[in-house]
């Protein structure tokens, strides 16, 4: 069971509705594709990334989770509600000359 529910809104964008209820489902993991996570609602939840300490997520905030990087959330009050854009490698390269 997934300690979220998802509504698909295309190939690499959703939505995910986090319950603080759930927190002790909320463990640390990696995705295997960089993503932009774009916070809807919130109140108080945090975001720790390996090795670093938990940020408070804002509403409205966007945040970049590279792929295979070690992260979790932590609940807050209420309920979270996320958008996330799964990238493509393309996405993430910077054409400097």
């Amino acid at each position: 069971m997934k300690p979220y529910n998802q509504t698909n809104i295309s190939k690499n964008i959703f939505t995910r509705v986090f319950n603080p209820e759930d927190n002790e489902m909320f463990i640390w993991h990696r995705d295997k594709k960089s993503r932009i996570v774009k916070i809807i609602s919130c109140d108080n939840w945090k975001l720790q990334i390996d090795n670093e300490l938990p940020i408070i997520l804002k509403e409205g905030y966007n945040y970049l989770i590279q792929k295979e990087v070690w992260h979790r959330i932590i609940a807050g009050n209420n309920k979270l509600k996320i958008e996330i854009t799964e990238l493509e490698e393309s996405q993430l390269k910077w054409n400097i000359k």
